[in-house]
C-alpha cells in the first residue's frame, strides 16, 4: 500500500485541522471526481488516505507526551472539531523552545523545564518520516532554521508553512538542492483566504485596466497565532510576506504609504475564526473612482489544511522523482512568498503540469 510518512512540527490549530482532515476524507473513493473541500481527490496517484503521521514535535507540556490524536484537541488549540480522530500511536515529542514562544503567548504555552528536548534528526530518522511540515509560530526565526537543518540531517523533505524565508532564500534553497531534498515554501496561502482573495481582486483591476491607488487588508482573530502577532517584532516577516504577495500582482508596486496589509488585532472570543476587511480604491475609464469593500469570515486553520494536503503530495512526487531543492510550481500556487511569484491561474497550470510530470519542479 502507498504511504506518505509525515512529521508535524508544531501541534497547533493548523496541525489539528490537517490531522482531522486525513481522517475525514480517508474513505473517499469516487475515482478522480471532484470532492467538496479538496482541490485534488487524487494527486499523482496519491489519495488523502495515503498520508500517515509518524512523528510530531511541540514544546507545550499540555501536548508533549500525548498521542497526536489527543494533543490536537489540547488547549490552547481552539479550532473547530469536524472529525473524531482515532489513536495514531504517535507520541508528541519535546522540541527545543528557542524563539518559539513569544512574550504575548508565554501564559498560553506551558513549558516544563523537566521535559528534555529530543534529538530531532534522530527522531525523524527513527520514525521513517519522508516529509516534515513546519507549523511553527510566526516570528520563530531560529526555530524554523533549526528544524530545516534537522530535516537536512535526517534526509527529510520540508514544507515551510510559516513566514520565515527558506525556500525563497538562495542559501537555504542551495542546501536542499545539494541534499537532493525538496522544499516547498514559504508561508502557506489559505484555500480561500485573505491573501488569495486580495491577490485575485488586485489582478482583476490590472487585467481590466483599472489603476489601483490605495488598498488595505486588516485581519483579526482569536487563536494563538493572532495573540502571538500582538508582539510586533514577531510580525515583521508576516507583513513582508503578505504585502509582497499582493504587490507581485501589480505591474508597478504601490508606494508603502498606499498599501497596508497585515494582522491587526486579537479578539479572544473569535477563537479560530478570522475576519478580514479589504478595501481597494482605484480609477477606471475616464479616471472615474471605483472602490471595493469586502468582509471575509472564515475558520482559519481548516483553510490552511485544504492546501497542505496537496503540498504534501507534491513533495512526495518530487521525492519519488528524486528532485531536490525548491519546488517552484507548488510553491508558487500554495505559498505567499515562493521563490518566484506568478499569477494564480498561471501557477495553477504549472502545478497541474508538475503533477503530470511535464515540469521537473
Amino acid at each position: 500500500m502507498k504511504q506518505i510518512k509525515v512529521a508535524i512540527i508544531g501541534v497547533g490549530n493548523c496541525a489539528s485541522s490537517l490531522v482531522q482532515g486525513i481522517e475525514y476524507y480517508k474513505d473517499i473513493d469516487i475515482g478522480d471526481s471532484l470532492v467538496p473541500g479538496l482541490m485534488h481527490n487524487v494527486l499523482g496517484g496519491y489519495r488523502i488516505s495515503h498520508i500517515k503521521f509518524v512523528a510530531a514535535f511541540d514544546v507545550d507540556s499540555k501536548k508533549v507526551g500525548k498521542d497526536l490524536s489527543e494533543a490536537i484537541f489540547s488547549p490552547p488549540n481552539c479550532t473547530i472539531k469536524f472529525s473524531d480522530v482515532p489513536k495514531w500511536h504517535v507520541e508528541v515529542k519535546k522540541g527545543p523552545v528557542l524563539d518559539g514562544v513569544g512574550e504575548t503567548t508565554k501564559d498560553k504555552f506551558t513549558v516544563d523545564q523537566k521535559q528534555t528536548p529530543v534529538d530531532v534528526a534522530s527522531e525523524l530518522k527513527k520514525s521513517g518520516a519522508e516529509i516534515a511540515v513546519s507549523y511553527l509560530p510566526v516570528g520563530s526565526e531560529q526555530a524554523a532554521r533549526f528544524y530545516a537543518t534537522e530535516c537536512l540531517k535526517a534526509g527529510c523533505a520540508f514544507i515551510n508553512a510559516m513566514p520565515v524565508f527558506l525556500a525563497s532564500n538562495e542559501e537555504w534553497a542551495g542546501k536542499f538542492k545539494e541534499a537532493k531534498l525538496p522544499i516547498i515554501g514559504d508561508d502557506i496561502k489559505s484555500q480561500v483566504g485573505a491573501t488569495i482573495v486580495h491577490r485575485t481582486l488586485t489582478r482583476l483591476f490590472v487585467d481590466r485596466g483599472v489603476k489601483l491607488d490605495h488598498t488595505y487588508q486588516l485581519n483579526v482573530g482569536g487563536n494563538t497565532d493572532f495573540l502571538n502577532m500582538l508582539e510586533r517584532s514577531r510580525l515583521k516577516s508576516k507583513k513582508i510576506s503578505k504585502t509582497q504577495s499582493v504587490q507581485s500582482q501589480l505591474p508597478t508596486q504601490l508606494p508603502p504609504e498606499d498599501i497596508h496589509i497585515g494582522p491587526s488585532d486579537y479578539v479572544p472570543w473569535l477563537k479560530d475564526k478570522k475576519l478580514c476587511f479589504i478595501r481597494m480604491e482605484g480609477r477606471k475609464f475616464g479616471d472615474i473612482p471605483i472602490n471595493i469593500e469586502l468582509r471575509l469570515d472564515v475558520e482559519d486553520s481548516p483553510n490552511s489544511a485544504g492546501v497542505m494536503v496537496d503540498a504534501i503530495r507534491c513533495a512526495k512526487l518530487a521525492l519519488d522523482r528524486k528532485v531536490g531543492g525548491p519546488l517552484t510550481s507548488p510553491s508558487s500556487y500554495f505559498m505567499k512568498s515562493p521563490p518566484i511569484q506568478y499569477t494564480d491561474p498561471v501557477a495553477r497550470d504549472m502545478v497541474e503540469e508538475f503533477i503530470k510530470g511535464e515540469r521537473e519542479r
